[in-house]
């Protein structure tokens, strides 16, 4: 018996040469739930572009929104203008990008908010080609908004006029070139691009064919040939017979240039059969008991509240989500707990604080961690935290990370600066994330808004490669933000008793809108010792709104209402 299958017809001669008809079995999709909406190169185009554009509607202004949508596009050829809106993830089915064609357009403007993309935040491109038409394709966005594993057959916008503060773009090919326009900062990890137009403070490349040179301050671009250590994000595909798998890419070391472009990546594909799929209404319990049995997690989009704590215990556990899925502990709980354990990937998922404080929302291995996972380390894609904006939320730390080797592969870790239940005393939090593994590395970490330390690094011969600050805008004065005697707490601070650390590509701002009078002491706080080196800084003081008294320690600055911007080659 056949569950849940189309036949198809195949005609095979037999020996006596008679046609023998012999069924087929193609697989049904999966059932990912209500807000997965799968398109086949046999949908009538028509129907498409009415759902595309339903969805949008809903979703261009739903800034803090309780919907959440994925669109899989099955391999094949469409034409369509896919405008993408809050809680949307448009992804190709293929193997490769290439697999997956759209002829037309998939895009994010700023119309909604006149042409100021400040706020264009949780949406996401992956895993398709697209042949813009006129040439030119944009994706106006700030922050949560990556564009991966994407082929795009012409030149690529990144702004829509007015200001933008993104962004991300990760194993993707632009034949064309990328333009930044107004974009304040942009990171650009393994990819291959025509070539780029544009700098504005902090624009990061490592691994990228064709980026600009290295040449920070001015224009401020930095430029690091290879990426020491990654994996690429893991991604849901459809096999010729319609069986979908979530395909995991292998470790790299010195990666440079696509995963896709000379053929099938290195990597393992998992059946889908072996994921447990999570759909509105699941129960934390539910996924509890599916991971004890040594299921993966595909986590489909939703807002899924917790009454426990999700424990990810066994080692390569893949938790992929779809659609910005949202994760809400409730009662002060943690959210996500990792055990120290080999190669667990935690991908594309939204971590929102409840109103009950919680002490930490995510964390990767228990305190004390001490085990070495250099050879095949947990990997961290698309992981966001939010804490307030869409209502009241609370927590001391967001992201804690105790194991060692940890890879972070793009996240926002953000304290609402704007929404509802904001507040200096009502979205209280300590601090954004600290590291307390050793041989952790960050690409593309965005952490913002905190009350005390942005960033914690406790960890020995951690590395990050692009940082984007804002200290908290909402201090009501000096005596409200200090620590000890100093004024402010610094965005990225690596402990004294770290022997070696590097960062390339950092960028703290102020806009202390409540009161322009205070005043943060410096943006980045480090020991004096010949292994901890930090290069291409930057601070600005947001429209003369503060001031950043110093760069890093002792040194640069300062970035007030006098000189908004503040530049550092390196140091020491």
């Amino acid at each position: 018996m056949i569950s849940r299958r189309l036949l198809r017809l195949g005609v095979l001669a037999s020996l006596t040469g008679a046609l023998i008809v012999t069924p087929q079995a193609i697989a049904a999709p999966p059932d990912l739930g209500p807000n997965v909406i799968i398109f086949t190169p046999g949908t009538p185009q028509a129907t498409i572009q009415q759902r595309v554009n339903q969805v949008f509607t809903q979703q261009e202004r739903s800034q803090f929104g309780s919907n959440r949508y994925a669109f899989l596009f099955e391999p094949g050829s469409y034409n369509v203008n896919i405008n993408v809106g809050y809680y949307t993830q448009v992804l190709g089915l293929g193997m490769s990008p290439d697999n997956t064609n759209i002829n037309g357009a998939v895009h994010v403007e700023a119309d909604w908010f006149g042409g100021n993309a400040t706020h264009n935040f949780w949406r996401g491109a992956e895993n398709l080609a697209v042949a813009p038409s006129g040439g030119t394709d944009r994706w106006a966005v700030s922050q949560a908004a990556p564009y991966r594993r994407m082929h795009l057959k012409g030149n690529l916008q990144l702004d829509d006029g007015g200001w933008s503060s993104g962004g991300f773009i990760a194993d993707s090919k632009i034949d064309g070139q990328i333009r930044s326009g107004s974009q304040q900062q942009w990171y650009t990890r393994d990819s291959q691009i025509g070539s780029w137009s544009g700098a504005n403070w902090n624009m990061v490349f490592t691994g990228v064919a064709g980026a600009p040179a290295n040449t920070f301050p001015s224009p401020p671009h930095t430029t690091v040939a290879n990426t020491p250590v990654i994996r690429e994000k893991p991604f849901l595909y459809a096999d010729s017979s319609r069986n979908y798998h979530v395909f995991v890419p292998g470790l790299r070391n010195n990666a440079r240039g696509t995963t896709w472009q000379s053929g099938a990546p290195a990597g393992t594909s998992i059946p889908v059969s072996q994921f447990f799929i999570v759909k509105p209404g699941t129960t934390a319990a539910q996924i509890n008991a599916a991971l004890a049995q040594g299921q993966h997690l595909l986590v489909t989009p939703g807002i899924y509240r917790l009454n426990q704590t999700i424990q990810v215990t066994r080692p390569n556990t893949v938790v992929l989500g779809l659609g910005l899925a949202t994760f809400i502990p409730e009662n002060g709980i943690t959210a996500l707990s990792v055990a120290d354990v080999d190669g667990v990937k935690i991908a594309g998922i939204l971590v929102d604080a409840g109103a009950t404080n919680s002490n930490t929302l995510v964390q990767i291995g228990p305190n004390g961690s001490s085990a070495s996972h250099a050879a095949n380390p947990t990997s961290l894609h698309d992981l966001f935290i939010r804490v307030g904006g869409a209502g009241v939320g609370r927590a001391t730390n967001s992201l804690v990370i105790n194991s060692n080797n940890v890879i972070s592969d793009h996240s926002w870790i953000w304290r609402g600066d704007h929404g509802s239940g904001v507040g200096w005393n009502t979205n209280t939090a300590d601090v954004g994330l600290i590291v307390n593994g050793n041989d952790v590395t960050a690409y593309g970490l965005f952490v913002e808004h905190y009350q005390k330390y942005q960033t914690i690094w406790n960890g020995n011969r951690g590395r990050t490669y692009f940082y984007q600050n804002e200290m908290p805008y909402d201090p009501p004065n000096q005596a409200a933000w200090m620590n000890g005697s100093t004024r402010g707490y610094a965005a990225y601070k690596v402990a004294n008793n770290v022997t070696n650390h590097e960062a390339w590509g950092l960028g703290s701002y102020c806009n202390f809108n409540v009161n322009r009078s205070v005043v943060g002491e410096r943006a980045f706080e480090v020991p004096n010792v010949p292994g901890v080196r930090f290069h291409s800084m930057v601070t600005v003081s947001l429209g003369g709104a503060g001031t950043i008294n110093r760069i890093i320690n002792n040194t640069g600055g300062p970035s007030n209402p006098q000189r908004n911007v503040a530049n550092l080659a390196n140091y020491p």
